[in-house]
C-alpha cells in the first residue's frame, strides 16, 4: 500500500513539475512579445492620448538699445539697436469640453489592448486685454504623435478657419478686437491606446470655469493614479457620464480615464497552468479515497494516465488561445479532457464510476476550479470554498471507516 502511495506522489510531483515549465512558457510567451506586439498596435491603430487646452497669443516687435563699452574707451555708447520678438499669451477665461469614448478592443498573440475611439469637442473662451485688435494665433496641441485625426476643425466666433499644422499642433489665426472675448470651438476624432488624458499644464495650474463631460459606452474602466475624481458620474443606457465641474481650480494633477482590459488569453493560461497541481492534488485525493472505500483495484499506472488526461486540458488550452476566444478554448479544452479520463476509466473501472464519480470529480477540481480564475479577486475565496466543501463530504464518508482494516486488507490481497 505504502509503496503505491509513494508511486502515486511521484507522479503528482512529476506532473506539476511538467506544468510549472508549461505555464513558464506561456508566460515568457505572453512577456517576450509584448513590447514589439504593443508597438505594432500603436503603428496600426494610435498611442495613448493625452489633451492639453489650446493657448492664444500674438506677437509682438520690441527694439532694443544695446549698450556696451569698448576697450580703451572712457564711456559706454549705444552701438546698435535690436529687434525683439515678444509673445503675448492671452488668458484662458473658460472651458467647455465634450468627449465620447468607444472601446475597441484588438488582440495580439496571447494579449487584448484596450484600443478606443475618442470623438473630441472644446469652446474655449479667451479674452484680448489690450485697447488695440490683435492678429491672434490660436493653437490646439495634437494629444499624440503617433494618431491620425478625422474631422479636425477650428472656428472662432462661428468662423470655421483653414488649419495649419506643424509638431508643435494646429493652428489658426483670427482677429480679436480690443477689450472683447473671442470663442475657439475645435473637435475631431482620433484613436488611442489603454488610456485617455485631459491635462491642465505641464506643471501646476489654475483653471476657470471649467466643465468636461465624457459620455462611455461601455463599463469598466478606472481612474489612474494622481488623477481627478469626476464630480459626477451617472449610468447611461450604454455606459457612463463622467463630469468634471470646476470654478476655480490650482491643482498639479489631471483628468484621466484608463479603458477596461479584457481577460489576457496568456497570463489566465498561464496562472491555470500554476494552480493545476491543487486541482490534481484534490481529484487524486477523492479518487483514491472512493476506490479504497470501494475496495477497487486502481494501479498507479492508471493515476499516470489520469494525470495526462488533466495535463492535456492546459496543454491545449496553451497553445489554442493563440486562434479562439478565452472561453471557446476553455469549453473545447475542458470537454476533451473530460473525454479522455472517462473514455479511458470506463475500461479500467466500469463506466458508472468513470462518468458520474470521476467525471464529477474532474468537473469540480479541473473545470470549475479553473474556471474561478476567469473571477479576478475572487478566486482563492471560490477554491477555498470547494476545499471547504470537499473535507466535509470527505469526513462524512469516511468517519465510520477503520483505516488500520482497509489497508490490511490491502496488504492482505497484494501479497496474494
Amino acid at each position: 500500500m505504502w509503496t503505491r502511495i509513494a508511486a502515486i506522489v511521484l507522479i503528482f510531483v512529476c506532473t506539476s513539475v511538467a506544468w510549472f515549465v508549461l505555464g513558464s512558457t506561456i508566460f515568457l510567451r505572453s512577456e517576450s512579445f509584448d513590447s514589439s506586439l504593443r508597438n505594432r498596435v500603436v503603428s496600426l491603430w494610435g498611442a495613448p492620448q493625452e489633451q492639453l487646452p489650446p493657448s492664444a497669443g500674438w506677437e509682438e516687435t520690441h527694439y532694443e538699445q544695446v549698450a556696451e563699452k569698448r576697450e580703451g574707451e572712457p564711456a559706454v555708447r549705444t552701438v546698435r539697436t535690436v529687434e525683439k520678438k515678444v509673445w503675448c499669451p492671452l488668458k484662458l477665461e473658460s472651458s467647455k469640453v465634450n468627449v465620447g469614448l468607444h472601446v475597441d478592443y484588438r488582440q495580439k498573440g496571447l494579449l487584448w489592448y484596450s484600443t478606443y475611439r475618442v470623438v473630441f469637442g472644446g469652446t474655449y473662451a479667451f479674452r484680448n486685454p489690450s485697447d488695440v485688435a490683435r492678429q491672434v494665433t490660436f493653437t490646439l496641441p495634437l494629444p499624440a504623435k503617433q494618431a491620425t485625426y478625422d474631422d479636425l476643425m477650428f472656428s472662432v466666433d462661428g468662423k470655421q478657419l483653414p488649419v495649419r499644422n506643424d509638431e508643435q499642433g494646429a493652428h489658426v489665426a483670427a482677429t480679436v478686437n480690443a477689450h472683447e472675448a473671442a470663442v475657439l470651438e475645435v473637435g475631431y476624432r482620433s484613436q488611442g491606446l489603454e488610456g485617455w488624458r485631459y491635462k491642465f499644464g505641464e506643471d501646476v495650474s489654475q483653471v476657470r470655469d471649467f466643465e468636461l463631460w465624457v459620455n462611455t459606452d461601455f463599463s469598466g474602466f478606472d481612474f489612474p493614479e494622481n488623477t481627478l475624481s469626476p464630480s459626477e458620474k451617472s449610468r447611461t443606457s450604454q455606459g457612463w457620464q463622467l463630469v468634471w465641474n470646476y470654478k476655480n481650480l490650482v491643482s498639479g494633477y489631471n483628468i484621466g480615464i484608463e479603458m477596461p482590459k479584457k481577460l489576457q488569453p496568456g497570463p489566465l493560461a498561464g496562472r491555470i497552468s500554476y494552480f493545476a497541481p491543487v486541482s490534481l492534488l484534490f481529484f487524486f485525493f477523492v479518487m483514491f479515497m472512493l476506490t479504497t472505500i470501494r475496495g477497487m483495484d486502481l494501479h498507479p499506472m492508471n493515476y499516470f494516465f489520469l494525470a495526462c488526461a488533466f495535463f492535456a486540458f492546459h496543454l491545449l488550452m496553451a497553445y489554442l488561445v493563440d486562434h479562439v476566444s478565452i472561453h471557446t478554448a476553455f469549453v473545447i479544452c475542458s470537454a476533451v479532457s473530460i473525454f479522455l479520463l472517462v473514455s479511458y476509466l470506463r475500461l479500467v473501472a466500469g463506466m458508472r464510476f468513470a462518468a458520474v464519480e470521476a467525471g464529477l470529480a474532474q468537473l469540480i477540481y479541473l473545470v470549475l476550479f479553473s474556471y474561478a480564475f476567469f473571477f479576478e479577486g475572487f478566486t482563492g475565496l471560490a477554491i477555498t470554498i470547494g476545499a471547504m466543501v470537499t473535507l466535509f463530504v470527505a469526513m462524512q464518508m469516511t468517519g465510520r471507516i477503520r483505516w488500520s482494516e482497509k489497508f490490511a486488507a490491502a496488504r492482505a490481497a497484494a501479497r496474494r
